[in-house]
Parts: structure tokens; sequence; C-alpha cells
């Protein structure tokens, strides 16, 4: 790919569908900018972890961050490589609301050159009322001979 990963959307879309847990969930990209994603999870029963409240289970606020982290981190890079989450830390803050899809908006606001940096929330019906937020850290392909960001 010579241009940027922003410019195909159906990479995005296959990175999606690549992961059985985010196609079950399906979790679909709708923004992608230099070093952002905007990602969605639709509400599904199945997704309910307290039958009572309707609150879907926290594994998957955790599945859609962890993705749009990911994204942002493609996004930021402009050519897809191999990643991995070294690090992913999550403050809940309150249950998402029962029959809502939750969004999550993610920033790679930091690029070295074996490791990036990322921060995105969690929402549902406004970015500011937050499900969640998270500060993520994940390793670059280290056989990649795109140049990275400084160390």
């Amino acid at each position: 790919m010579s241009e940027p990963i922003t410019h195909h959307p159906g990479f995005l879309k296959a990175m999606n569908l690549g992961s059985p847990q985010t196609r079950e969930l399906g979790v679909e990209t709708l923004e992608v900018g230099e070093d952002w994603a905007l990602l969605r999870v639709p509400y599904k029963p199945e997704m309910v972890g307290d039958p009572e409240t309707g609150v879907i289970a926290g594994g998957v606020v955790t599945t859609l961050l962890d993705h749009a982290c990911g994204q942002a981190v493609m996004a930021r890079l402009g050519q897809p490589t191999t990643i991995a989450t070294l690090d992913l830390r999550i403050d809940y803050m309150r249950p998402a609301e029962p029959n809502q899809s939750v969004y999550a908006r993610a920033h790679c606001y930091k690029l070295g050159r074996s490791v990036a940096f990322v921060r995105a929330t969690a929402y549902d019906r406004t970015a500011d009322d937050p499900v969640a937020t998270a500060q993520a850290a994940f390793m670059l392909n280290s056989s990649s001979t795109r140049p990275r960001g400084a160390a």
C-alpha cells in the first residue's frame, strides 16, 4: 500500500473481520485520521453481562478499547504491520447504558522505534460522559523497514 492506511477503509474493515472476537461483536470502524480512530460496537442482547440491568459485559468495552487503540497505531504508522498490546489499563467510570451502541475514540500520541503509546475513551451517548478510559502501549514490528518516530 503506497497511500496511508486512512485511504484504505477496506483494510480497517478486514481488521475488524479478521478477529473472531471483534467479528462476533460487530465492531465497526467509523472514522480514521492521521493518528486516531473511532470505532463502534452495536448493542446486542447476547453481550449483556447482567441480565437484571441489561448492561453489556465489561469485556466488550475492553475489546472495543483495545481494538480502537490498535487501529489508531495503524493510522499513525500509515502502513499495515504486526503490532501487539503490551499494556492496557482501563478505568471504568460507569456502566454503559442498555440498548445503546458503545463508541471508542483512540489517539496514538507517541510513536517510538518499537513502542506506540495510545489513549482512548469509550462512551455511549456523549464523549463528555465516558463509560471508560484507556491508556495503552503497543509493540511494533521490529523487522519492519518502515521508519518510525524517534525513540
